[in-house]
């Protein structure tokens, strides 16, 4: 086990219906771990197997044709850890498990839900994504269930200690197989104003985001193509890769030199410490990890279907020009 204190884990019985045990474990501090998978954390949770025709939630009522989910293995998920409970999707091809390991954690993307299903199918492996409840078109599915102080957090800000049950379960598919982490998201129209932009940029009015290709930080720096092209035709559509601070920002990361050349919007994310997201726990653990962001264009269907078309687009002309990967459990193949 590896994480830097003693946890105690009680995990609460019907999160889903479903009694689960209690749970305990410790560990002892390690700065930086080759393995952040916390041993056996799935037997603190509690799972079962469920038709995804039957589901009573949004992101399955939006995707009910059958040819949709065939081959696909759909689990949930629930546990508490600390005072906050989480509900978790498991969904893995069956007949090709090998492939990424596709995460959502946040449940009011939900283009990003679609995508993965889609992504899921043509290149195997395992999604695990985050559900805040039966409803999700609301901001507030973003957040996890309130604790018992009330308190919400943002699923992509508790990676690492502060949420070790979560971040084991979340990325617990990851091994054996050390598979490629490929996170999805549409986000608020970039970017906030009140942001530095990069030199150069105009203004752009109405960004309330915080991920752009106008944005500049000390932890941000956008690459630009040399012409664009759908899909990175607008700022808010774009890669992430992140790199550790002790690390040149222009050294290629997971296949970065090669999406560099086909067109792709880049941001390289320096990555210092951990601000308790999955990219940044990533890469100060060492995992091939990338981020597929577009904007959030509503839930109406064309919204969806727009912010769909664009994630699929990048995922597959990466997967097309990255896999395999060496040491990582990834193939070319397609459906």
């Amino acid at each position: 086990m590896a994480m830097g204190r003693v946890f105690q884990l009680a995990v609460a019985a019907s999160i889903w219906g479903i009694a689960a045990p209690a749970a305990a474990m410790s560990a002892a501090p390690v700065p930086r771990l080759a393995d952040p998978i916390i041993d056996a954390a799935a037997d603190a949770a509690a799972r079962a197997r469920v038709d995804p025709l039957t589901i009573n939630n949004d992101d399955f009522l939006r995707m009910r044709d059958p040819a949709l989910w065939r081959d696909l293995m759909v689990e949930r998920i629930g546990f508490v850890d600390g005072a906050t409970g989480w509900r978790l999707w498991r969904i893995a091809n069956r007949p090709r498990p090998a492939g990424p390991l596709w995460i959502i954690p946040h449940d009011d993307e939900n283009a990003a839900f679609l995508a993965a299903i889609l992504a899921v199918h043509s290149w195997g492996g395992v999604v695990m994504a985050v559900d805040a409840g039966a409803r999700d078109s609301g901001y507030s599915a973003r957040f996890s269930e309130p604790s018992q102080s009330g308190e919400r957090l943002d699923p992509n800000r508790v990676f690492g200690a502060a949420q070790p049950l979560y971040t084991a379960t979340m990325l617990a598919d990851r091994l054996p197989r050390q598979r490629l982490i490929v996170a999805l998201h549409t986000n608020a129209r970039g970017y906030d104003a009140q942001l530095p932009r990069c030199p150069g940029e105009p203004l752009v009015e109405g960004g309330a985001g915080d991920v752009s290709m106008a944005l500049c930080t000390d932890r941000m720096t956008p690459r630009r193509p040399a012409h664009w092209r759908w899909p990175f035709d607008d700022d808010d559509t774009l890669a992430l890769l992140p790199h550790r601070a002790d690390r040149s920002p222009t050294a290629p990361g997971w296949c970065e030199a090669r999406l560099a050349a086909a067109g792709f919007n880049l941001v390289d994310e320096r990555v210092p410490f951990s601000d308790g997201s999955a990219s940044n726990y990533a890469v100060l653990h060492d995992i091939a990890y990338i981020n597929f962001e577009t904007r959030d264009r509503g839930n109406d269907g064309a919204g969806l279907a727009e912010g769909r078309q664009r994630l699929i687009a990048m995922i597959d002309r990466a997967m097309a020009l990255c896999a395999p990967v060496t040491g990582v459990d990834l193939h070319p193949f397609r459906r």
